[in-house]
């Protein structure tokens, strides 16, 4: 990956790994945009997106895709980790994503791809940007128990609860994968780097990441 010319870094984490927030330090290192799932979701809130409306807006007012990122970023400095994890552990996270929404997620991760330079988490960004020119693919894992103390922590549940959690999160996830990309998401061909964080920090992992771009 080229710093010095337009990029996309997409995560995948599984959830209580840390990679969230392993791709928030990195987005804020390298100065660009830092999308998730959550982000984009409460952005289509915000700006009342339905599928058929994003070929409109790209046709119509020139700088719509300026203010959307504007807005990602400021929203993006509200979310912080106890409401990322209330909301994954939410029953919204749990939806099935239909094919039209997943058209919409990738119509508008490839357009502010094309913007400026952003690290994007989840989504399975790994697919959408596969033939990008200048992208890094990372996958973020962690040993169950790893993952169980730090959701156990952050969402004050039991390590029966917490366990539950991952486990169906991990399941909706795989699927989600598998259906719109044809891979799994533990595939670590998908990937240009594969990061354990058991006894690394965030900080470190993006340390190691800095260190790969170089």
């Amino acid at each position: 990956m080229d710093k010095n010319q337009k990029y996309v870094i997409t995560i995948n984490r599984e959830l209580g790994s840390g990679g969230r927030t392993v791709g928030r330090k990195l987005a804020e290192k390298l100065n660009v945009p830092f999308y998730d799932k959550a982000l984009i979701n409460e952005l289509k809130k915000k700006f009342q997106l339905e599928t058929d409306q994003i070929e409109k807006l790209k046709s119509g007012k020139s700088d719509w895709w300026r203010e959307f990122i504007n807005a990602a970023m400021y929203m993006g400095q509200g979310m912080n980790e106890m409401w990322y994890y209330q909301r994954m552990t939410g029953q919204d996270a749990l939806l099935v994503t239909s094919s039209d929404m997943f058209k919409m997620d990738k119509e508008i991760l490839t357009q502010v791809a094309a913007e400026e330079s952003c690290v994007i988490a989840g989504r399975s960004g790994f697919s959408i940007f596969a033939d990008h020119p200048n992208h890094l693919s990372i996958l973020i894992q962690a040993p169950m128990e790893h993952r169980i103390q730090r959701i156990m922590g952050k969402q004050n549940l039991t390590h029966e609860e917490a366990e539950k959690i991952i486990k169906k999160v991990d399941d909706m996830r795989e699927s989600y994968v598998k259906k719109y990309t044809g891979t799994s998401r533990y595939d670590t061909r998908n990937y240009d780097i594969v990061i354990n964080m058991e006894g690394k920090t965030e900080e470190e992992a993006v340390e190691l990441i800095l260190q790969f771009i170089g």
